[in-house]
């Protein structure tokens, strides 16, 4: 298994919601990492804007490519790189996790200066350590409460 972190905005995180938790897209330059994401590899999502987790995922089958356009960031941008997905722990607004307030825990911002934690987020897709992954989706289980963990607890 694999962890990777899904930097994504708000509006972005409601259309993967909107969609049932079934499908995420990824942005055209990050074909090659897409199709390297294999089932059983998790996605955790880091949100723009309000720099907060806001759930975790389960990769269920492999990378395909549809230009639909469902998720926008500029224009012309279709994130054609399209991966099967399961919710494991997905969380309301009001019950995203800050972020900041995990930073002392994480492992991902590690090599940069503390001061510049939130370079750790930039990009689309990333590796991220498994720790880092059972950080998040512990704070998630415990600000979401139990009515939210939408999958098994499995790792």
């Amino acid at each position: 298994m694999t962890v990777w972190c899904l930097t994504t905005s708000p509006d972005n995180f409601a259309r993967t919601a909107k969609l049932g938790w079934t499908v995420q897209g990824v942005k055209s330059r990050r074909g090659k990492t897409a199709q390297s994401i294999a089932a059983g590899d998790k996605l955790v999502y880091y949100l723009t804007k309000v720099a907060a987790f806001g759930a975790v995922a389960t990769v269920t089958g492999p990378c395909f490519e549809d230009h639909e356009l469902i998720w926008t960031s500029k224009p012309g941008e279709d994130y054609p790189w399209r991966l099967p997905i399961a919710p494991e722990v997905v969380a309301e607004p009001e019950h995203w996790v800050a972020a900041d307030e995990l930073r002392d825990a994480l492992q991902c911002w590690r090599k940069w200066p503390a001061e510049h934690w939130k370079l750790a987020f930039q990009g689309n897709i990333r590796a991220w350590p498994e720790h880092d992954y059972l950080v998040v989706r512990e704070a998630l289980e415990k600000n979401a409460g139990q009515a939210h963990v939408r999958a098994s607890r499995t790792t």
